[in-house]
């Protein structure tokens, strides 16, 4: 079978094998060589392929460089946005377009190697693996970049219990089941994995290739430099809350509620205990020095079981409002996190 015949028309109908999504924004150089890359490695795989190039907003010519392109390998289909909307919504368009069994994600500026693709496939085969994550072993960026994607790496493979090495890297492959129904918004990009680690996915790791950028500079900054791990932080935290709790957020509120509740009371217990007391006789129980004062008349004593309680009390409120918000996001019709310009 030649390689034209195995590609798949964007017009064409139906699933396909594999499709390959891709976001770029101001990429007008690396286009080229990327588009011929992708499609001499694709067509001598021997099934049905689509190549989904989602041009984030460019202002340089990516859009025009990818209708050339398009020209030229008939696999292409190419979306584009009114804006820059950034890289999460490029990718949940790659995913929401694609009509591939196992849909393969990568960068558009060719740091990722696209000869990596065919050895991926075959180890999603032979593991019976739901995502195949690369991971960038000998990495061909500058410290200030990499220490950054170290400490974050590090940092969410532990507070998310992720079973790989390299959360940064872009290159990896999906089973379709396991991506449709994910919807990201926000910065969400980073965490498509722990959403199928938290479906329940198989997921592998394997050493891939990496090269120095040739063209430009990166237009996403994936964690370039120490200012972003906050917001990378912050971003873990919403998805930890997110993948435990987002169904039943009473279960995180009110098990803080829980605890405040039992500290206000405890040291409640104690103040009117130790006053119950001294109606018969006792002296106060906990003496400092030569004081020998009734921890009922002890501001701390007296407000700050108050204060526990009416945490507790907020902690519930808060955990109620949570359950009906959910409710009421499971329930409500789902919304688009981008916008489409035009399609070819």
């Amino acid at each position: 079978m030649n390689s034209d015949a195995q590609k798949v028309s964007p017009a064409s109908d139906g699933a396909v094998d594999i499709s390959v999504a891709i976001a770029l924004f101001n990429e007008v150089e690396s286009v080229p060589p990327l588009c011929a890359a992708l499609d001499g490695v694709l067509s001598k795989l021997g099934r049905t392929y689509e190549i989904i190039l989602v041009d984030d907003g460019s202002t340089d010519g990516t859009w025009e460089a990818l209708r050339e392109a398009k020209s030229r390998y008939a696999g292409l289909r190419l979306i584009r946005f009114r804006r820059n909307f950034g890289q999460t919504a490029a990718l949940a368009a790659g995913f929401d377009y694609a009509r591939g069994n196992v849909i393969v994600t990568m960068d558009g500026d060719l740091q990722n190697d696209p000869q990596d693709i065919p050895a991926m496939l075959e180890k999603m085969e032979r593991e019976d693996a739901d995502v195949v994550s690369g991971w960038r072993k000998d990495r061909k960026d500058s410290k200030i970049r990499t220490l950054p994607s170290q400490i974050f790496n590090n940092f969410i493979q532990s507070y998310l219990s992720l079973p790989i090495h390299d959360n940064g890297c872009s290159l990896k492959c999906y089973r379709r089941d396991v991506v449709k129904n994910i919807h990201l918004y926000g910065e969400m990009h980073r965490f498509v994995v722990a959403h199928a680690k938290w479906v329940g996915a198989k997921i592998v790791e394997m050493p891939v290739r990496h090269h120095a950028r040739e063209h430009g500079t990166s237009k996403y900054g994936a964690l370039f430099g120490l200012a972003k791990i906050p917001r990378v932080v912050l971003d873990c935290m919403t998805m930890r809350f997110m993948l435990k709790y987002s169904a039943k957020p009473m279960h995180l509120f009110g098990k803080i509620g829980g605890w405040c509740l039992l500290v206000g009371l405890a040291m409640l217990s104690l103040v009117s205990l130790e006053w119950i007391g001294s109606l018969f006789g006792c002296g106060p129980w906990f003496a400092t020095g030569n004081s020998a004062t009734l921890l009922v008349k002890r501001p701390f004593w007296v407000i700050a079981p108050f204060m526990f309680l009416g945490f507790s009390l907020q902690f519930f409120i808060m955990g109620l409002n949570a359950e009906l918000n959910t409710r009421t996001y499971f329930e409500s019709q789902r919304k688009p996190v981008y916008n489409v310009r035009e399609e070819a």
